[in-house]
């Protein structure tokens, strides 16, 4: 594994939208299985038993939102996914389940760029790898972080936590000695 000399955290997104999509893909499925449970009672089980772990993974969720944990959504819609493979013609709709299922935790990772001697690397799917020969200027000021591209390309993003300006000094010097000149 490579270790790099800087690694910038961004701040966190807020990721209603993603929480409100994975929510909306459960109550179709919740309402889905509970409505294949009522017309065919002799197959009932399965359903109700993936619904009622599904409502209750969403239960726990909502407890982790009020304690200001953010929540994940991927093990529900994996057990919709599994739900659905269950259901007649339901394995294409099952498979979009476990796409989002899988999804769900990259759309939700925090963004970090590292930085060292060689090359930029932004953590995010698929990673970004950039070298320095690419970039105009880096600036890390103010809790803000400016990665300037020769192609006209402008990253701007607030870094999660407040920057020691030694540190900070430190770091533009870093970014500096490695811009081409």
């Amino acid at each position: 594994m490579k270790t790099y000399d800087y690694i910038i955290v961004f701040k966190k997104k807020n990721h209603g939208k993603i929480d409100g999509i994975s929510q909306f893909m459960l109550l179709i499925a919740l309402i889905a299985f509970i409505r294949f449970s009522v017309l065919h009672p002799n197959y009932m089980l399965i359903p109700m038993i993936i619904s009622l772990l599904i409502l209750g993974w969403w239960i726990f969720c909502y407890t982790q939102l009020k304690r200001n944990v953010r929540p994940s959504y991927r093990l529900a819609l994996l057990l919709a996914a599994v739900g659905w493979y269950f259901q007649p013609d339901g394995i294409w709709i099952s498979l979009i389940y476990l796409i989002a299922s899988v999804l769900e935790k990259q759309a939700k990772f925090q963004e970090e760029i590292a930085f060292d001697a060689e090359e930029i690397v932004i953590n995010s799917f698929p990673k970004k790898k950039f070298s320095w020969n690419e970039l105009n200027n880096v600036v890390l000021k103010d809790g803000l972080l400016t990665v300037d591209f020769k192609n006209n390309k402008l990253i701007q993003k607030e870094v999660d936590s407040e920057v020691n300006p030694q540190v900070e000094t430190e770091f533009n010097h870093f970014a500096k000695s490695h811009l081409p000149q």
